[in-house]
């Protein structure tokens, strides 16, 4: 089963309270679930991180074998791709879970997507933090 992952993450204050939000479809647009949970205080870039971590990790318990993940953070979608450099201490064993993660997968990719097109991933870091 493919999944298609939409994934972010959000700091108010970098560092500060911080949220992650994922929308989880099918490849033809059905909304399978929606995730928004608060992780205490973090960075924006921890943040889209533990986004890209738990979205893999719920799409794995939904029985998924490959996963097209879209998020905003070229950063993160950068230093997975190799393109990037991992030189936060903070980031190389979160960086490290993902490629792990990502491992467990079949078939997986990893795209940046313009803020536009993950608004439904925002809007659920944003109404976690709202919320708390």
């Amino acid at each position: 089963m493919r999944l298609v992952l939409n994934v972010d993450g959000g700091a108010r204050g970098n560092p500060g309270p911080a949220a992650i939000g994922v929308v989880i479809a099918t490849p033809e647009g059905e909304t399978v679930e929606q995730l928004a949970e608060t992780i205490g205080v973090a960075t924006n870039n921890v943040a889209e991180y533990r986004a890209l971590l738990r979205g893999l990790q719920r799409a794995r318990e939904l029985g998924a074998d490959a996963v097209e993940v879209r998020g905003d953070s070229e950063l993160v979608v950068k230093q997975v791709a190799g393109d990037y450099r991992v030189r936060s201490a903070d980031l190389q064993p979160l960086h490290a879970a993902a490629l792990d993660a990502f491992a467990g997968f079949a078939s997986w990719s990893l795209r940046h997507v313009p803020r536009a097109e993950n608004a439904g991933a925002d809007a659920l870091v944003n109404a976690a933090l709202d919320a708390a």
